[in-house]
């Protein structure tokens, strides 16, 4: 019975072509690897196997990998279906590349996914990273340029020494970053863009406002803000400016209003603006600060009349403020010309300057010493 029953399991095997994976160490020790960098919303995730510059046995092979373990150009590695095959950039099955949203590599765009990475190693030549379609091989035994997505020129460059072939990231900007493969004593780098992030941004806003984000009055206006600071989606900013504003979930407050105005001004809508920014700063919730903040925001668009108009109001309301609402008059004495009220503005906020303002008091007391100059 158990012979029978061995016999059985022995054509279950072979009918259903089962074979079991079982668990042991990565061939040729080359440890696997993944890192991943998120450029904003964008992540890339490269995974790869790592072999090393001595080889399991122990042998030193510097000076031995470039142009020799990594062949030169493409090649017939003796087995698999290619006859011209790239470096598969690591060991054992394919080094593979995720990106969750379209990017550009090196100034070419190439569509979200999942892609087999090689790298065409030359002699006396640029080197070339090819982005395949096929991400599932063993090396690259099968490679077929008609699965290339993207290729990219590329130029190593002098590294320090480095052990264990490592993939990393570096000169990480908000819409970009470079990738690079590190070995022995070559980097080899390309570049990530993500061009239209800011748009991903509010797409992303746009969805979970949706959501229960969407039910607190701050996230809608914080969205608003974003896109006036950055000039985009203004006719939906405005949308969600009034709607942090108005009922049932929005609010009236200094702030709120404030973000209105500035999608305004983008709109360029200056005179609603001004309108709306002149009942903020009359509202209860307008505090020192935030009034002070608005006059320095006129002073940097150059206008300095208003300015000085906002300070002064800033001061009248709070006359008990011994600093801010002072600094906020000197700064706009001393933008309209009055030299006489600016110097004497100066001279009372340093006399009263609070001791978490004293790291900057060598920048206000060189505002004062130059007006005294020019006096």
């Amino acid at each position: 019975m158990k012979k029978i029953l061995a016999i059985a399991l022995l054509a279950f095997v072979a009918g259903k072509g089962f074979t079991q994976g079982l668990t042991l160490p990565p061939s040729g020790d080359n440890q696997k690897a993944s890192v991943t960098q998120w450029i904003g919303p964008v992540s890339v995730t490269i995974n790869y196997s790592s072999p090393n510059v001595h080889a399991p046995n122990g042998d030193d092979r510097k000076g031995h990998i470039w142009g020799e373990l990594v062949h030169y150009g493409f090649i017939d590695q003796g087995f698999g279906s290619s006859k011209a095959a790239p470096w598969r950039a690591g060991a054992n099955e394919n080094t593979t590349i995720t990106f969750s949203h379209d990017v550009k590599i090196s100034g070419k765009d190439l569509k979200a996914g999942t892609y087999g990475l090689f790298l065409d190693v030359e002699k006396d030549a640029a080197w070339t990273w090819i982005f395949s379609t096929n991400a599932k091989s063993w090396g690259s035994y099968y490679y077929d340029p008609k699965e290339d997505a993207l290729r990219v020129q590329t130029s190593p460059e002098d590294a320090t020494y480095t052990e264990y072939l490592t993939f990393a990231f570096d000169n990480r900007e908000a819409n970009a970053a470079t990738a690079y493969l590190q070995w022995e004593n070559k980097r080899v780098p390309f570049k990530i863009d993500v061009p239209n992030i800011n748009d991903l941004y509010v797409g992303i806003m746009r969805n979970e406002l949706r959501n229960s984000v969407g039910f607190d009055y701050r996230n809608i206006q914080a969205a608003a803000q974003f896109c006036a600071q950055n000039k985009i989606n203004l006719d939906e900013a405005l949308v969600w400016a009034d709607a942090a504003i108005n009922p049932p979930l929005g609010r009236e407050e200094f702030g709120t209003f404030q973000t209105k105005a500035t999608v305004l001004r983008a709109l360029k809508k200056d005179a609603e603006a001004e309108a709306l920014m002149d009942k903020a700063i009359n509202h209860a919730t307008a505090n020192v600060q935030a009034v002070h903040q608005y006059g320095r925001s006129l002073l940097a668009e150059g206008k300095k009349e208003k300015a000085l108009e906002v300070f002064k109001l800033n001061r009248q309301r709070n006359p008990d403020d011994k600093f801010t609402t002072i600094v906020g008059l000197a700064r706009g004495y001393t933008a309209v010309g009055d030299t006489k009220n600016a110097i004497k503005n100066w001279e009372l906020a340093i006399k009263n300057i609070p001791d978490n303002q004293k790291q900057f008091l060598n920048v206000y007391e060189a505002e004062l010493k130059k007006l005294k100059g020019g006096a």
